[in-house]
């Protein structure tokens, strides 16, 4: 009787942690129906263009976990604050381009034809459910916090892991925005932190929306993952083409390589920038991102004029150092001579007109 009590109190008190808010709530309902419905929805759950095993043959999560938790790994975090700079988060551009400030991570605000365009936003100090679970936040990273932003025209949300969908800064920027665009499936969750449905506008790959007269904003493929329990995929994963009348940037969220770039770069190339990922990579995971050669493949394949790389300088999610991202895209981009703007944390870059490419972080 002691046994079966003691377990009914560890099974009650498990289930009522996973249904916590910061979970999220899986799609149901007619949005489950919009899902089932899709092409790409095949046994139970969304898929990616290509088979994509989350491992290669031969390695096993338990392998991985080992390697994660118990080898060892220098150079994981650096050993002093980053430098960064206070940046006007608030504030207009002050010409007629575009402005990005990169604040670590994937997460960065553009601005641009007057609207203000907020991206994966992370200012929690761990991309997980609890602050004291995970790979803590670098120092120095911390250059605004989300309160701090007002006004915000547009949020995408590229998928709906922790690190990319981070529920404190959604909470405290939500009530800011006005209008939400994000992959198939994810406004459930939005919709569980009680964010009004009619800010939220759920793309699956190849639909488009025209905001404000001016802004369009087209999903397309990535190559990735979804879930933020235990079921994978019952949410899509995607990254953005944003478009004006003068600009065009690619937003790629989290993708590992594919042919999918050159046929993004086919169909809504040429790109004035491709903001990408080039970190958390790894041989035990070599689909669901990408090595920083492949960044550079990938930019060149949605014939991009600038690459800012990004998915790095913020957290520590795989077992590299964490300058190497960096440092092997700036040589894979010389060998291939593709340009590269290298902001610092908080730095505004102006498109065409302000392209820092200092390579700061070798002093850290």
């Amino acid at each position: 009787m002691i046994f079966l009590y003691v377990l009914s109190v560890i099974v009650t008190i498990f289930l009522i942690i996973i249904n916590l808010p910061v979970f999220g709530r899986l799609p149901g309902g007619l949005r489950l129906e919009k899902i089932r419905s899709q092409n790409n929805y095949r046994n139970g759950a969304l898929q990616n263009l290509s088979v994509t095993p989350m491992q290669p043959e031969g390695v096993s999560f338990f392998k991985i976990l080992n390697a994660f938790f118990f080898e060892k790994h220098s150079n994981k975090v650096p050993g002093k604050a980053l430098p960064a700079i206070l940046p006007n988060v608030n504030g207009s551009t002050k010409g007629n381009l575009p402005e990005i400030i990169w604040f670590g991570h994937s997460s960065y605000l553009i601005k641009i034809n007057g609207l203000r365009v907020l991206v994966d936003p992370i200012f929690s100090k761990t991309p997980s459910p609890f602050s004291f679970i995970g790979s803590k936040a670098f120092l120095g990273t911390d250059v605004v916090k989300a309160e701090e932003f007002e006004n915000i025209d547009v949020l995408i949300i590229t998928h709906d892991h922790y690190d990319h969908l981070d529920y404190e800064s959604i909470l405290k920027i939500s009530p800011q925005v006005k209008s939400i665009v994000t992959s198939l499936g994810v406004g459930s969750h939005l919709e569980r932190w009680k964010i009004k449905k009619e800010k939220i506008n759920e793309l699956n790959w190849n639909e488009s929306i025209t905001l404000f007269n001016n802004l369009h904003l087209t999903a397309v493929p990535a190559r990735h993952f979804t879930g933020r329990k235990f079921k994978r995929n019952q949410t899509l994963w995607s990254a953005f083409v944003l478009k004006t009348a003068n600009f065009r940037l690619f937003l790629g969220g989290d993708s590992g390589y594919d042919t999918h770039f050159a046929k993004i770069g086919e169909e809504h190339g040429p790109f004035d920038l491709a903001l990408l990922e080039c970190g958390q990579y790894n041989a035990y995971w070599p689909y669901i991102h990408m090595f920083p050669e492949e960044t550079v493949q990938a930019a060149i394949d949605l014939k991009a004029k600038f690459l800012m790389p990004v998915h790095w300088g913020k957290f520590s999610l795989a077992m590299h150092p964490w300058n190497e991202p960096i440092e092997r895209v700036v040589s894979a981009a010389v060998a291939r001579q593709l340009l590269l703007v290298t902001p610092k944390l908080g730095e505004t870059i102006i498109l065409t007109e302000y392209m820092p490419n200092e390579n700061w972080w070798l002093n850290e």
